[in-house]
């Protein structure tokens, strides 16, 4: 029987094929007693993101780190090959180059990862690229229904200055992307 020394490890995936990955697993931790003794259980970080497709916003998730499968385990000899062997996967995220011994994650990472998968649900970001010059309609917040030119864009912000027309007067006003859209 294993000991009860689960850690958080990474698998090196065909970048696309995480979720294969995943399905794989959980499908072999309710066929396979071996793998209920040895894995706890599997994540991949993924993000919600806005995305604008002909004029209507749509959310999807996207991966937060492509081509990576989190797994929690017990990582021992008998551990090791099934997972190292399932299909798509490359192998472990190991210490070095010189060492072949998988490195685990320290749980404070993990909950860095967990808190951004939580964090981007509420800022959702927008994959579509804003410019200074262009005209934007605002939907959304106070200014709903206003429209203005973008002054400047603030990307690590994901927001943008914009400069609106109120009461025949030129004012800048500081949008998230999720408040407006192209004209």
């Amino acid at each position: 029987m294993a000991e009860n020394n689960f850690k958080w490890y990474v698998l090196r995936a065909i970048s696309g094929k995480e979720n294969k990955v995943k399905e794989y697993i959980e499908g072999a931790l309710i066929t396979s007693s071996l793998f209920k003794e040895y894995v706890s259980q599997v994540l991949i970080p993924t993000e919600k993101v806005v995305a604008l497709k002909n004029g209507k916003r749509t959310i999807k998730e996207r991966n937060l780190l492509p081509g990576y499968v989190l797994v929690e385990c017990n990582l021992t000899d008998e551990c090791y090959p099934l997972l190292r062997n399932i299909p798509n996967v490359l192998g472990f995220l190991s210490e070095g180059k010189a060492s072949t011994k998988p490195a685990p994650v320290s749980q404070a990472e993990i909950n860095k990862i967990v808190g951004n998968v939580d964090e981007a649900d509420l800022d959702l970001q927008l994959e579509e690229m804003f410019f200074v010059s262009e005209k934007v309609k605002v939907i959304n917040g106070p200014f709903n229904g206003f429209s203005g030119v973008i002054q400047e864009v603030l990307q690590d912000k994901h927001k943008l200055k914009v400069e609106v027309t109120i009461f025949d007067r030129q004012t800048p006003v500081e949008l998230g992307f999720g408040e407006v859209e192209k004209e």
